[in-house]
């Protein structure tokens, strides 16, 4: 496989990082995932505004348009023979001194990995679990999709390497977070719930679309901060990412969900299939 490495492409086998990138010795960098179906780069402007923001934030001298990253992935998806992928789009500070930096990075260094998905089809459904080990505090005025992952990653060791389980973390103060790597939804009465930005989650791009995408579609939707107790009295659960999409829970912590029969998880997974291979924003529905 072939990945783009700040200018060239190259095998994977072949690429290198200078030991000096403060993206490696200090985890100071910026990523994002999404999913190219047939040839679309699903809600790419969002990720890219999204990114763009972090790196202004973090004082990279860099920012990414559409056309540019556009054309990068189809030589990429053409070298590597895909039309249906993952994409992490990463990054990094770029080589600097060893120490800590207080002025900005002139050179970041950017990554495109891929990997073949099959192509897009029905829902899969899960089980979940509340975690005993609590989401972090963001590390800033806001969560960033950085390369901090430790957190995400003792959740992961937490929880065993089965791919049919997803944790769900709660904030040090006992309000429900998100997934280890996903946003967690749940409905009501007629009501689609999720945690509010402020528990200090990451503002998932899926995320965003589902909340435009649910309201457009007659959906009420509360933001909020919550216990778990309105989790398991529930009537539909569920988590979505970039890459999994809708993702139904039909047990969490022993609570029974419809998980992939819930006529909300449904609806929804009806309307996404209507946009993933054409919408560069969710401006757009």
């Amino acid at each position: 496989m072939y990945i783009y490495l700040n200018g060239e492409f190259v095998e994977q086998e072949k690429a290198l990082i200078s030991p000096f990138d403060h993206g490696f010795l200090y985890g100071l960098g910026l990523f994002e995932t999404f999913r190219i179906y047939e040839g679309h780069p699903f809600l790419l402007d969002d990720h890219l505004k999204r990114l763009n923001h972090g790196l202004k934030a973090l004082q990279f001298e860099a920012a990414y348009e559409r056309l540019q990253i556009f054309s990068l992935l189809q030589e990429l998806l053409k070298k590597n023979q895909l039309l249906n992928a993952y994409i992490r789009l990463n990054v990094s500070a770029g080589a600097g001194e060893v120490g800590l930096q207080a002025t900005g990075y002139e050179y970041p260094f950017l990554i495109i990995f891929s990997k073949s998905l099959p192509q897009a089809g029905e829902m899969q459904e899960k089980m979940a679990k509340l975690l005993k080990i609590t989401r972090n505090t963001p590390e800033g005025n806001e969560r960033l999709k950085s390369h901090h992952f430790l957190n995400n990653i003792l959740a992961k060791k937490e929880l065993g390497p089965s791919p049919n389980y997803e944790g769900l973390f709660l904030t040090k103060e006992g309000f429900l977070a998100e997934g280890i790597t996903s946003n967690l939804f749940w409905v009501k009465e007629g009501t689609l719930y999720t945690p509010a930005i402020e528990t200090g989650i990451l503002n998932g791009i899926t995320r965003q679309f589902i909340l435009k995408m649910a309201k457009k579609v007659g959906f009420e939707v509360a933001e909020g901060f919550y216990q778990k107790e309105p989790l398991y009295e529930a009537e539909e659960v569920f988590v979505t990412n970039s890459i999994q999409e809708i993702v139904p829970f039909k047990e969490v912590d022993m609570h029974q969900f419809p998980g992939k029969e819930g006529k909300v998880v449904q609806a929804l997974h009806k309307e996404f299939r209507k946009h993933r291979s054409v919408l560069w924003t969710r401006n757009d529905i």
